[in-house]
């Protein structure tokens, strides 16, 4: 049967019981079935079993790599957290008591885990820093397991036909691939005559976390709605994909998008915005699998459509920025000389530093990049090593991106510069591709929100070429 894969993130978890009837059970709208939920962890419980995403605060996972036994405390931390999340969406005392025993098992098998992992690394011939790629996994696979459970408990008590799909390989035995992961674990389920619930966290021979780390969520999403043949995919947030941040330009000028293309979901990824990981996007992609982004909690809107129709008419469909710095290397012997780009590519790699945009001349490299000013010490360091008569240096600046599906023919950097002057504010750099899918604007920082709201104004809520269609 023609069936949706459909993802939940963990703010939009934790409100689980608000989402019940109207997200999971379709409300009056619709059948239940005929729909394969992967969930992500609670809110803020991959952070206590990992390391807090944006302030880098230790969660068990920091804390049992530094060797800190604090990671013990940490654990008690997570585990206290998970109960109270399950106690405040589940209302059944039943309910309630299997998933205090679900977290406690889980838990305690991770206490003896790394307790006996410490213990084996003790000895000279074992090393802990092989181990701890499968640490890390195992930690967070803990959240999604836990959510997934959770959700399935509550969807049995309202009388839908819910099954628990744990794809953490939890005492599983061997190594499988992701697929052979989920192919195995879908076997004899139908999706017409019952909801499964997936974990957002898949164990496999590949390794999640060490190519996509926190986004392993989505490929698992994507790769499912890929080998069952899904309909559509489609991601539940808490807002909608808008032509910007409503709070910047206001909530009655912001546009819904309506329907856009995976091009413009590509660069919304490479400007910091969390539609959709660029991997989980390309193998919906590849596999001809409409996307479709939806807020959870409007559940008769049909969302923003995501495929790879080109636009009607050219438009610019949203405004949107981030904080970068700017990494530039001067050598005047760089001219007609090979190597630079290779080399400066490295250094940045080797620190993990993520490139957004990029612009050379005949003796300058200029890297803009999303990453913070301590992390930039090191690399400044180590490129100085390397060419010592460069002049390299990295400041703060912000970007800002007007992105569309097609831009032929509206002059947005001619009309984009004249409103940043309008406004008084002054571009340091803009650029342009060839394939007229965005235009990037270059500023102070402590411009990035003025320069969003003047290029909103001037390139979409203004009557130009037109507005973003709806689905």
């Amino acid at each position: 049967m023609t069936h949706t894969v459909e993802k939940i993130g963990g703010t939009s978890m934790s409100r689980l019981d608000e989402l019940r009837d109207t997200l999971f059970l379709g409300g009056e709208r619709q059948s239940p079935y005929g729909r394969i939920f992967v969930v992500s962890a609670f809110g803020g419980i991959t952070n206590l079993l990992l390391e807090h995403k944006k302030s880098g605060k230790r969660g068990v996972f920091a804390a049992f790599a530094d060797g800190d036994e604090a990671w013990r405390e940490s654990l008690e931390t997570a585990a206290d957290a998970m109960v109270e999340a399950h106690r405040s969406v589940l209302s059944s005392k039943d309910d309630i008591a299997r998933a205090d025993e679900f977290v406690a098992e889980r838990m305690q098998g991770m206490r003896d885990c790394l307790t006996d992992l410490m213990s084996l690394c003790a000895y000279s011939h074992f090393s802990l820093s092989q181990h701890m790629l499968q640490v890390r996994e195992m930690l967070s696979g803990l959240g999604e397991a836990h959510s997934a459970f959770v959700a399935t408990l509550m969807l049995n008590r309202a009388g839908a036909k819910a099954t628990f799909v744990d794809l953490s390989g939890w005492r599983d035995d061997g190594e499988v691939s992701l697929d052979e992961r989920i192919n195995a674990a879908m076997e004899g389920i139908d999706p017409s005559q019952e909801i499964p619930i997936v974990t957002g966290y898949a164990q496999c021979r590949e390794g999640l976390m060490k190519e996509f780390d926190r986004g392993y969520s989505e490929v698992t999403f994507s790769r499912l709605a890929a080998l069952t043949g899904a309909s559509e995919a489609v991601i539940h947030k808490e807002f909608h994909l808008s032509s910007a941040d409503p709070n910047l330009v206001g909530h009655d000028v912001a546009r819904k998008l309506g329907h856009t293309n995976y091009d413009v979901a590509d660069q919304m990824s490479n400007m910091g915005m969390e539609a959709i990981h660029p991997s989980a996007a390309k193998t919906l992609r590849q596999a001809d699998v409409p996307l479709r982004v939806t807020n959870a909690f409007q559940p008769d809107d049909p969302g923003t459509l995501i495929d790879d129709r080109p636009a009607e008419k050219p438009a610019v469909e949203m405004v949107t920025g981030l904080d970068i710095v700017a990494l530039e290397v001067f050598e005047q012997d760089m001219v007609g000389v090979k190597g630079y780009d290779s080399a400066i590519l490295e250094v940045l790699t080797s620190h993990g530093v993520r490139i957004v945009s990029k612009v050379s001349n005949a003796n300058t490299i200029t890297h803009y990049l999303d990453a913070s000013l301590k992390r930039m010490g090191g690399v400044e360091r180590d490129l100085a090593r390397l060419y010592p008569n460069a002049e390299v240096s990295a400041r703060p600046l912000a970007m800002v991106s007007a992105i569309g599906r097609d831009l032929g023919g509206l002059s947005v950097l001619t009309d984009g510069l004249r409103a940043l002057a309008d406004a008084g504010l002054y571009a340091l750099g803009a650029s342009q591709g060839p394939r007229d899918v965005d235009v990037q604007f270059i500023l102070d920082r402590d411009a990035l929100k003025d320069a969003i709201r003047a290029l909103h104004e001037a390139l979409i809520a203004k009557d130009r070429n037109g507005v973003a269609e709806a689905a």
